[in-house]
């Protein structure tokens, strides 16, 4: 079973770290057989799962229900669940509290929090509760009406010197990773050289990152939207699923399934 010690322990040999994400027992069961490292539960479901526009809906009763189904299915990754729009950026006290929901009934080891240096007494707090962080900076989905939208951050001097402090700080915290996303390769490459105590997860940060994180249904073209630049798709799942239910309604109406071998005397 992969825990928090062994990503670190991956960082410091070199071995490369795999993340995707899985919102259900099935597809959790496969990433686990194959050996991920880390599954992420993330609160992405809201798009790719529940059919929200963006992540901001998602509710801490609905990332428990995703969570607990994933963590079923798993015996080797290790099981980090997000946490939801407002669950954690309003009261110290409602951060660890729901963290520890994550913990407790969804089963998770560990939860991420999107953020920077603005948040370090929040991911404090949630630590000293015993509860694994993962932190996330760069593009930051739940800040995307803040952001103007999905854009690349870090491109000029100045944010990109805020998004290399934000990381130092996360790390000063103990924070148990920290998830780059789209933010130029250079800088990821820097804060990854810079951190030797913090992982590093890329989504659209570049190669020089610990690992590698994306969302599962875009890489088995499961989701049915233009990936981002960063998504490389290594099966289009989307079409053999239709073959295979065009195939089934047209067996159903011309009656050639069932047949007798798959009915009962």
């Amino acid at each position: 079973m992969i825990t928090t010690t062994n990503l670190l322990q991956m960082k410091k040999t070199g071995q490369k770290i795999t993340m995707l994400t899985a919102y259900d027992y099935s597809i959790a069961s496969i990433l686990d057989e194959a050996k991920v490292d880390v599954i992420l539960v993330g609160d992405s479901l809201g798009m790719v799962m529940l059919g929200y526009k963006d992540t901001i809906p998602v509710t801490m009763d609905e990332m428990v229900h995703h969570a607990k189904a994933v963590v079923r299915a798993c015996n080797h990754a290790l099981i980090i669940a997000d946490m939801p729009f407002l669950s954690y950026k309003v009261e110290i006290r409602d951060a660890v509290y729901n963290a520890g929901r994550l913990i407790k009934e969804g089963g998770a080891a560990g939860v991420k929090v999107e953020g920077g240096a603005e948040i370090i007494d929040i991911v404090s707090a949630i630590i000293k509760a015993d509860i694994p962080v993962m932190g996330h900076i760069g593009l930051t989905p739940q800040a995307v009406n803040q952001m103007g939208g999905y854009k690349v951050q870090g491109k000029d001097s100045k944010t990109a010197q805020k998004i290399f402090y934000d990381a130092q700080c996360l790390a000063d915290t103990g924070v148990s990773g920290l998830v780059l996303e789209c933010i130029p390769c250079k800088l990821a490459e820097e804060i990854t050289h810079t951190l030797p105590n913090t992982p590093t997860i890329g989504i659209g940060a570049g190669p020089h990152c610990d690992g590698q994180v994306l969302v599962s249904h875009d890489l088995l073209g499961l989701y049915n939207r233009k990936p981002p630049r960063f998504v490389r798709k290594y099966a289009d799942l989307t079409s053999i699923i239709t073959t295979a239910v065009e195939k089934f309604s047209k067996d159903v109406k011309e009656q050639n399934f069932p047949d007798l071998k798959e009915s009962y005397e």
